[in-house]
């Protein structure tokens, strides 16, 4: 294996990247693609690349990643919500190795469950659910669940409301609008204010990402924002990514003046049922336990959280704060410990 700066890989290099990257249906992510690897580097973000070939010089893994000290994580971190090195699913990744050149540890926290190489050094597993929108939302409503079938009967009965009461509906599945853009990141930064949790776009490079992947699309990949309006209202929107037939849903937002109609449903509902015309058969909902992915889920894939490391102190702390994590968790105490485990989450990170 040797690592390379993102910008200095050759054709042959990224025509490998997405060979392999076709040879592997579990790929299908657009973190995997290295259209998000190329935006993230443009940010300012710089990417490296670690590659790995076999006896015959042949490329068969690549994993970009980002160097933060002597600590290696996956490009686009904290925002990738699917990781892992690109490589046909036969191939054997031997992780100790991406411990070279001063990188004393490779931190993952959305690692695919599908590599077995890293098993060893796998914390915590959690699900990731999605929603199979093959033949639109008739063919998605005999797959969901009763709760999900109920909530998008809810949500159609609610987007009758909003239109009365505000003015005609309309929906945009993929549009391309720097201040409808703009609204979406005003939004999802008073949630995280409000919720305590880090904001994501404090750091300026990700306000670059997100334009940049809406602005410089290609074929295969790019950033898809979708809206909805009740007259001159926005009162839902969605920033995510897509490669192929998948996207992955990454920052839904609604305006909160507008929460008793459930706007974010009726949005989820409207892309489900533009589907088919988008050619999408699958939305990525990432990992999380919020409610509405377990109303609406379809399925689920499973992603894997920890280090790659020799150290037995460092693994060792880990386990003790992924301890103190699960028992904060589990407390009767609930929703008020949620700063102490964000404290917690801190340390040794």
């Amino acid at each position: 294996m040797r690592i390379v700066p993102f910008e200095a890989l050759t054709g042959e290099e990224l025509d490998a990247w997405h060979r392999l990257r076709a040879a592997n249906p579990q790929l299908d992510s657009p973190y995997f693609h290295p259209g998000f690897a190329a935006a993230v580097h443009r940010s300012g973000r710089s990417v490296e690349v670690v590659l790995g070939r076999d006896e015959q010089s042949e490329i068969r893994a690549l994993l970009p990643t980002h160097r933060n000290g002597g600590l290696l994580r996956p490009a686009g971190w904290p925002g990738a919500d699917f990781q892992g090195p690109v490589l046909t699913p036969s191939t054997v990744f031997p992780p100790l190795k991406l411990l070279a050149g001063g990188a004393r540890g490779f931190a993952f926290d959305h690692l695919l469950h599908s590599y077995p190489d890293f098993a060893p050094w796998v914390e915590s597993t959690l699900p990731s659910p999605y929603v199979d929108t093959s033949g639109g939302l008739d063919g998605y409503l005999g797959r969901a669940s009763r709760s999900g079938k109920d909530n998008m009967g809810q949500a159609r009965r609610r987007a009758a409301k909003a239109e009365r009461e505000y003015g005609t509906l309309r929906f945009a599945a993929d549009v391309v609008d720097d201040e409808a853009l703009r609204r979406v990141v005003e939004l999802k930064r008073a949630q995280y204010a409000e919720t305590g949790v880090r904001d994501f776009f404090a750091e300026p490079d990700r306000l670059a990402l997100l334009s940049g992947l809406l602005h410089g699309r290609g074929a295969d990949f790019g950033g898809v924002l979708s809206t909805v309006h009740a007259g001159r209202h926005l009162i839902a929107a969605h920033f995510g990514l897509r490669a192929g037939s998948v996207l992955h849903w990454w920052f839904p937002v609604y305006d909160p003046a507008f929460a008793a109609l459930s706007p974010g449903w009726i949005l989820l509902r409207e892309l489900i049922a533009a589907s088919a015309r988008l050619g999408i058969t699958r939305i990525d909902f990432g990992r999380g336990d919020d409610e509405y992915k377990r109303r609406a889920k379809t399925g689920e894939t499973w992603v894997c959280q920890g280090v790659v490391t020799r150290s037995a102190i460092r693994r060792a702390l880990r386990r003790s704060r992924n301890r103190l994590i699960d028992t904060a968790r589990s407390s009767a105490l609930g929703p008020g410990l949620r700063r102490a485990v964000r404290t917690i989450r801190g340390i040794n990170r």
